[in-house]
């Protein structure tokens, strides 16, 4: 990564446009309740969210959409590292749900209090039946494995070093990358043999990867906190969305997809 100040602005500009292109047409609508009042049309909401929600909140979306007629959610999925940037260039969004406190906190003076709503543990992902026979942590040191891990930006890649440092162990990556879904598709696709991914990501893969659990004495949790941003122009909507994330309804659609309560 670059390690200058204004390489980094000019990374977060570059990644910020071609993410949120597709997002212009999502801001119609009023404070006024689930329907504009002049029009009658829905009220979209933009929620930034972390990749590893990218399979649930699909199912989590549909189903407030069903309970909330008037209201339609859109969702733009990437490493929480580059929703961080998206909000500091001005992303016309409404909530955020990051996969860390940390990055969620550098962001306290642009979101409302937040909460968390979920929890998730890593695993590593190799190819199906796992032919390389890895069993733990300590087989990802070998020299003769492709290993492959999300970068330190990236919370999963951050989770990865922690684990992987308590347990004195070098890995050297054959690639890091952006978000959790890129490390899965290194692994499903071959090109690497192993790499460390949360234990949900895993789960969307079956018949493509194997999970191998990493014991809890060994493992990080990561938190997933969920936040209004004070730019939105749905506020009501917004808390609305990030408080029915904590509901029964929700937390069941979470667990299901092997996210841990909060």
């Amino acid at each position: 990564m670059p390690h200058v100040v204004t390489g980094r602005r000019a990374a977060a500009a570059v990644v910020t446009a071609a993410l949120l292109v597709p997002l212009a047409a999502c801001g119609s609508g009023d404070k006024d309740g689930g329907k504009n009042a002049k029009s009658g049309a829905a009220t979209d909401l933009t929620v930034l969210a972390a990749a590893s929600l990218t399979d649930v909140f699909k199912i989590a979306g549909a189903a407030y959409e069903k309970e909330h007629p008037g209201t339609k959610v859109h969702f733009s999925f990437a490493g929480s590292q580059d929703l961080a940037a998206q909000v500091n260039q001005g992303a016309p969004a409404d909530a955020l749900v990051t996969a860390d406190t940390k990055t969620m906190d550098q962001l306290r003076s642009d979101t409302g209090k937040p909460s968390v709503i979920a929890k998730n543990r890593l695993v590593i992902a190799t190819g199906e039946g796992n032919p390389k026979k890895i069993g733990s942590l300590k087989d990802l040191a070998g020299d003769k494995l492709k290993v492959v891990l999300a970068a330190p930006a990236v919370p999963v890649g951050r989770y990865s070093k922690q684990v992987l440092d308590k347990q004195h162990l070098a890995v050297k990556p054959v690639s890091e990358e952006p978000s959790v879904r890129a490390v899965l598709s290194k692994v499903e696709l071959g090109e690497a043999d192993a790499g460390i991914v949360y234990k949900t990501d895993a789960a969307t893969a079956p018949g493509k990867v194997d999970a191998i659990d990493i014991p809890d004495a060994q493992n990080a949790v990561a938190d997933y906190p969920a936040a209004t941003l004070k730019t939105s122009k749905h506020t009501k909507e917004a808390a609305a969305f990030v408080a029915w994330l904590g509901t029964p309804e929700a937390q069941k659609i979470l667990r299901k997809a092997g996210f841990q309560q909060p």
